[in-house]
């Protein structure tokens, strides 16, 4: 994570740099949350015949998505990127993995001087 007297991310406007903040938080949060689903709550349930973590973790992973999504659209919006940028960046959040890859690439993208 950079400083905020970070030349890269001095040159960002606030509400830029509050959207980019919001957005590295929750791809983060969405990122844990679908490695936890994936390999804890699903293999509980089909493996171990027991279904109770799923019913807590994957509404809750479907729950922080929509947040996830919210957060992508509002970057894209003010840093203006094209349609496709935005659905590329919001498919990552499904995928195991991908969301800490897209986190890192969007922020090094948007900081770099």
């Amino acid at each position: 994570m950079t400083s905020p007297a970070d030349p890269a991310t001095s040159a960002l406007s606030p509400a830029v740099k509050g959207a980019l903040t919001r957005y590295r938080v929750i791809a983060y949060v969405v990122g844990v949350m679908l490695l936890v689903l994936v390999f804890v709550a699903m293999p509980l349930k089909y493996l171990g015949d027991n279904p109770s973590a799923m019913n807590v973790v994957g509404p809750l992973h479907g729950f922080l998505y929509v947040v996830y999504l919210l957060g992508a659209f509002d970057l894209a919006r003010r840093v203006r990127w094209s349609l496709p940028r935005l659905v590329l960046v919001a498919l990552a959040g499904t995928i195991p993995f991908l969301s800490f890859y897209a986190e890192r690439k969007v922020t090094h993208e948007l900081t770099r001087s």
